[in-house]
């Protein structure tokens, strides 16, 4: 077992619950963690053998500019899910961070962390936390 960590991309997006913070848009850091055997990259040496963090950073991107989320749990949560349904991993660890939230005090950020597992976002384990 091994981990590939992406540590403090930073992105423009327009997530939040004000109105301002959906038109005038806002500074993003994310964070991620891929758990995944890295016995056949440790000794191929061959990029096949692993993750491309290029992907990765592009799949981030993605979901950050695609949608519009009032909640940083809902964009963590995009987030984790997009990399997993593209990638092979055992889980994700998915940080988002919102500087400068407009809230009636001072603070350096507010973050959310989730982690996930592929069966997570199998359909027959969703249907049955809906059902």
């Amino acid at each position: 077992m091994g981990i590939i960590r992406l540590k403090n991309m930073q992105f423009y997006g327009f997530h939040g619950v004000h109105e301002s913070e959906k038109k005038l848009g806002g500074r993003f850091e994310v964070d991620v963690e891929l758990n995944l055997s890295l016995n056949s990259s440790c000794l191929s040496d061959d990029l096949q053998d692993t993750i491309d963090y290029e992907s990765v950073y592009k799949i981030i991107e993605n979901c950050i500019k695609k949608d519009k989320f009032n909640l940083i749990e809902a964009l963590a949560n995009s987030i984790a899910k997009d990399i997993i349904n593209n990638h092979e991993l055992e889980s994700i660890m998915v940080r988002v961070r919102k500087p400068n939230v407009p809230l009636n005090g001072v603070l350096d950020t507010v973050e959310v962390e989730i982690e996930r597992k592929q069966k997570d976002y199998d359909w027959t384990s969703l249907l049955r936390y809906w059902l």
